[in-house]
């Protein structure tokens, strides 16, 4: 993605999407409509990560063959594990899009957060951790495919 410069908002130089799985790209452990395409095309201008405690152990079945990488948490610390991931490869360079408290942390650290309300709902602490909010996965990363709705969303 181009380096956005956001009246009031500031600059964001994004070159990794971070994802949560549950609730996020998927629901009830099966991968959303829509999200293995944008995903791939995401990937032209993304590094793609996927960050999950695998609640229904389908994220590896689920995200075969698509270019993102991987990451199982541990159960009981996921919201510390999730922070530290993003941590890891420099937070401010780093979208993260998640629903569940345990997100919030890594939602207010990121360059951009991005909270969705879609079928497992949306916890308050990852929206008001979250610079957006959107209805759906599908918009949300249509957000990084269409970048002057970033803009559009933020200015001030």
């Amino acid at each position: 993605m181009p380096v956005l410069d956001i009246p009031g908002f500031g600059e964001l130089a994004l070159t990794r999407l971070v994802l949560d799985y549950n609730g996020t790209l998927a629901l009830d452990g099966a991968l959303l409509p829509g999200v293995a395409k944008r995903l791939t095309a995401l990937a032209e201008e993304y590094e793609i990560h996927v960050l999950t405690a695998d609640t229904f152990g389908s994220v590896d079945q689920a995200l075969s063959g698509l270019p993102c990488r991987v990451a199982v948490i541990p159960k009981g610390s996921e919201a510390a594990s999730k922070l530290a991931y993003v941590q890891g490869l420099g937070a401010d360079t780093c979208a993260c899009l998640g629903n569940g408290a345990n997100d919030r942390l890594m939602l207010a650290s990121a360059g951009l957060g991005v909270a969705l309300i879609q079928g497992e709902c949306a916890a308050t602490a990852a929206i008001t951790a979250a610079d957006v909010i959107a209805p759906d996965i599908q918009s949300a990363l249509d957000l990084f495919l269409n970048p002057k709705r970033l803009t559009a969303t933020l200015r001030d």
